[in-house]
């Protein structure tokens, strides 16, 4: 097997077929992901346990389970039973789950192989991967599975960098707001961010649970859409006709982009339209708007009350305020201290004001008219999808700075707002820069309920724009 372009449909085949154990697969992610130290990517590596599970999956394990003996890899705010769940922060480092999260436990019951807890921006609070708390290489932070100078994107970092670096196919990640997207972008994988409450939350580590959300993360769509029927069920799904397709782009999601993302979006879509796919120029007034009503102001509001009920569920007797004053982090350090104990949000003339009411607001009018927009978008132009650059530019320097309050929403500018609306979106690789030689992704959004079209449409896709070369440095 060429395990540098290994995907998780593959491994499975493999095993049902016999031409390779779980042994086999497991050792080689175990040695790939000690040889790829310098990532950061792992906070734990389980390798006794995941050589224990594969022994007996060769043994007498069934092999017409879907992830029949494949190696995986969980995000450390998702609980996996015996494994620490530390949301990558040290007041958690020691708090061990009896019980997998609901998500892991579908995994599991299909035959995969947990080999670890994967990295992440410290509570899940950004976007670059940049964590002081937990590092095995040299320098803090996660890093790009292409260049280890740079962000792996988070905060589904870990998961990100451990496939784009080809130490396993695929595993899990969490999103609120574009955080099993921008990692899968910058590292070269696909993901998918469901409908929200289409995945059962329990058993992770909240920011806010209006809007947060697991999510698969693979080597390709086809590999998500596997590790999606796993966790919500129904029948294998065929590639969409693409001559059946209508895809809008909104004007309004293509600032701020660099020479290289902006290149490969336009060819992206050259290439879509050689395959007969309507596009449609699309308006989205009021878009930026909305969305910025929504966003923080709901995630910094709920995190409060969501963290307080997560602590109260693990039984460690941390009170929020224990859990705040160990946060290493900088960025998140200064959102924690600053927002969400004290409950205030940033006001018109930037002083600090009471959250509550920008809440309610949030919830009862910015929110169901960012939905609105959404439906009434979708609906009048007969759209499928939305399509979009996921991030408006490649990889950036791994640093301090990578997480200041600037970058967070240059990332996030394209991925958050439909987060806000609950609905679903899937990230596809669709090329290396020309110059930066960085992973660029192109990211379709659709109607709430819509993951399995969306599904079908990305796995179609894929098949047009080709896998990504592996990094150089494996």
């Amino acid at each position: 097997m060429d395990f540098d372009q290994l995907t998780l449909t593959e491994a499975a085949d493999g095993l049902r077929a016999g031409k390779v154990t779980s042994t086999t697969l497991t050792r080689e992610a175990l040695a790939r992901a000690k040889a790829n130290a310098d990532l950061n990517a792992f906070v734990t590596l389980d390798e006794a346990g995941a050589l224990t599970a594969a022994a007996a999956f060769d043994a007498k394990g069934d092999r017409s389970k879907l992830l029949g003996g494949v190696p995986v890899v969980i995000k450390d705010n998702i609980e996996v039973a015996g494994l620490p769940c530390s949301a990558g922060t040290p007041a958690l480092k020691d708090y061990i789950p009896r019980a997998d999260a609901p998500v892991v436990a579908r995994l599991r019951a299909a035959g995969a192989i947990i080999i670890g807890k994967t990295s992440m921006h410290e509570l899940a609070f950004g976007i670059s991967g940049y964590n002081t708390a937990f590092r095995t290489g040299a320098e803090f932070g996660v890093r790009n599975a292409y260049d280890r100078a740079l962000i792996a994107g988070g905060s589904s970092s870990g998961t990100g960098a451990a496939i784009g670096a080809r130490i396993v196919a695929g595993g899990l990640g969490t999103d609120t707001g574009g955080s099993v997207r921008v990692p899968a972008a910058l590292n070269g994988c696909a993901s998918l961010r469901p409908t929200v409450g289409r995945y059962p939350q329990a058993g992770i580590a909240p920011i806010s649970h209006t809007r947060d959300t697991a999510g698969p993360m693979a080597a390709t769509i086809a590999d998500v859409e596997l590790l999606d029927r796993v966790i919500a069920g129904g029948d294998e799904i065929a590639p969409a006709d693409l001559k059946q397709v209508r895809i809008g782009i909104a004007s309004s999601m293509l600032t701020n982009l660099d020479a290289d993302t902006e290149v490969a979006f336009r060819a992206a879509i050259a290439k879509m339209m050689a395959q007969r796919i309507t596009i449609v120029e699309i308006e989205m007034p009021q878009l930026a708007e909305l969305n910025g009503q929504v966003g923080f102001p709901v995630a910094l509001y709920e995190a409060y009350d969501d963290m307080i009920a997560y602590l109260d569920h693990t039984g460690t007797g941390l009170s929020i305020e224990a859990l705040a004053k160990d946060i290493s982090s900088l960025d998140v350090k200064g959102t924690y201290d600053g927002l969400v104990i004290p409950r205030k949000l940033p006001g018109p003339d930037n002083t600090l004001i009471d959250a509550k009411p920008i809440y309610d607001a949030a919830i009862k009018i910015a929110r169901p008219a960012l939905q609105t927009l959404y439906g009434d978008t979708f609906s009048g132009n007969r759209l499928d999808a939305i399509a979009f650059p996921t991030t408006p530019r490649v990889a950036i320097a791994s640093n301090p700075d990578s997480s200041s309050p600037e970058n967070f929403g240059l990332f996030i500018q394209n991925t958050d707002p439909g987060s806000n609306a609950g609905i679903p979106g899937i990230q596809i690789p669709v090329a290396l820069g020309g110059t930066s030689q960085l992973p660029i992704g192109l990211e379709l959004d659709g109607p709430a309920g819509s993951d399995r079209h969306l599904l079908a449409i990305g796995m179609a896709l894929e098949i047009i724009f080709g896998r990504l070369p592996p990094p150089r440095r494996s």
